[in-house]
């Protein structure tokens, strides 16, 4: 008995280990040192999972983005991933970070990865494939990009309704979505159909019915009622496009002057003008409506945020320029001197400044905007040439590296990564 009860055991089948199949089937076609790095790979996310939690990795990732340091972001994020690869924060986060980088194709990936895991939770990943695509691709993932947003606020607004007090947490939860989200993302559309689109058949129609339907979520929204003056000007109705124009500028630019003596309100304001390439856009438009002290405004706050972009240093020669032409036709106009010799020639120096600093940034950048660059040596020509760093205010020097954000030294001994 003892016998067979032995035989039986020795003929049964061995339990095949599928964990040693799948790990050798992850070594097939590799070369030897891959398959080194495959293996370290492995012990690292092994050891990133014990030591760290996803939680954990995902707030010094957004340490690291809060500091603009999206490289060392990314390995974070990654990690993150690496321990739970169907966490939709992290893959939102790096497609972001991915954006930031300039990898477009990467973050493309991502936020598609996202899309089939969740395609009808969270709206962001929409909104950045919209940014990263261009014509009708774009308008079609803010379309879906709403739907899923009127979702979400739809089902926040059935929650919020049963608790005390909702609607003061509406507006002290940053987390929350608002109503202007919407109107935010109807701006998107509305964009695309005044640039990429502006062909299309109705395409007028359609920016002008997203304008009004970012206006009726969003009555003060200062990006829409800019959208709205562009599209006015669009269709030369001038005077009412500039009537949009300077109330959306009246929302922020007071209130953005007024803080720039007190930094307490710095970032308040900030948070309440709209995004920097707006407000270049906004700049354009005040000089098409011959606002001209107004776009001054409007572009001193942009140096002073981000002196490295040179079509900035052009606007604001350029409109320095425009003001001493204005002077001199109204002065040949009403014979009579308008501008004092004194503001003239400060003028003049401040435009030929501006107009050098463009000159000479385009060149280190090694920008390719040609038209800029053409219109920026016309105008130092009729201007007496670009300026000497000894005359007038300071001009970049030959040695002139664009800024940067500081770099602040980080205190806590960096998580292995």
């Amino acid at each position: 008995m003892g016998g067979q009860a032995k035989g039986k055991k020795k003929n049964k089948p061995k339990k095949k280990n599928n964990c040693a199949n799948k790990a050798d089937a992850d070594f097939v076609g590799l070369s030897p040192q891959e398959r080194v790095k495959l293996r370290m790979r492995e012990k690292a996310k092994k050891k990133t999972a014990e030591k760290y939690s996803v939680q954990q990795l995902l707030e010094k990732t957004e340490e690291c983005m809060d500091s603009f340091d999206f490289e060392m972001a990314s390995l974070f994020c990654q990690r993150a991933l690496d321990v739970e690869s169907t966490n939709l924060q992290a893959l939102d986060m790096l497609g972001h970070i991915y954006s930031e980088l300039g990898d477009t194709q990467k973050a493309k990936e991502v936020f598609l990865r996202a899309v089939d895991l969740s395609p009808d939770v969270g709206h962001s990943k929409y909104m950045y494939l919209g940014q990263i695509h261009t014509g009708q691709d774009a308008a079609d993932y803010y379309t879906r990009g709403i739907q899923v947003l009127l979702s979400a606020l739809d089902k926040q607004a059935q929650t919020t309704q049963a608790q005390a007090g909702a609607a003061a947490s509406l507006d002290e939860d940053p987390e929350l979505l608002t109503a202007k989200d919407v109107s935010a993302a109807y701006c998107s559309i509305a964009e695309i159909y005044l640039t990429d689109l502006c062909m299309e058949e109705g395409a007028a129609d359609k920016c002008r019915e997203f304008i009004e339907r970012a206006l009726q979520y969003h009555h003060d929204n200062p990006e829409a009622l800019q959208l709205m003056a562009s599209y006015l000007f669009s269709t030369e109705r001038n005077q009412e496009g500039r009537e949009y124009l300077l109330r959306s500028v009246g929302l922020w630019l007071p209130g953005q002057k007024q803080s720039a003596a007190s930094s307490s309100t710095e970032e308040v304001m900030q948070n309440a003008a709209p995004p920097y390439e707006s407000r270049i856009t906004t700049a354009k438009l005040l000089i098409e409506c011959e606002e001209y002290e107004m776009a001054v405004d409007v572009l001193e706050g942009l140096l002073e945020e981000d002196d490295e972009v040179v079509q900035v240093w052009y606007l604001s020669g350029w409109v320095c320029y425009l003001q001493l032409e204005k002077a001199k036709e109204q002065q040949g106009r009403e014979g009579r001197v308008v501008m004092e010799e004194e503001e003239w020639k400060a003028l003049t120096e401040a435009a030929r400044s501006y107009l050098t600093n463009a000159k000479k940034l385009y060149s280190k950048l090694q920008c390719d905007d040609q038209p800029v660059l053409e219109h920026v040596e016309q105008l130092l020509g009729e201007l007496g040439g670009e300026m000497d760093g000894e005359e007038g205010d300071p001009v970049l020097d030959e040695d002139y590296e664009p800024c940067s954000d500081e770099e602040e030294d980080n205190a806590e001994a960096p998580m292995e990564h």
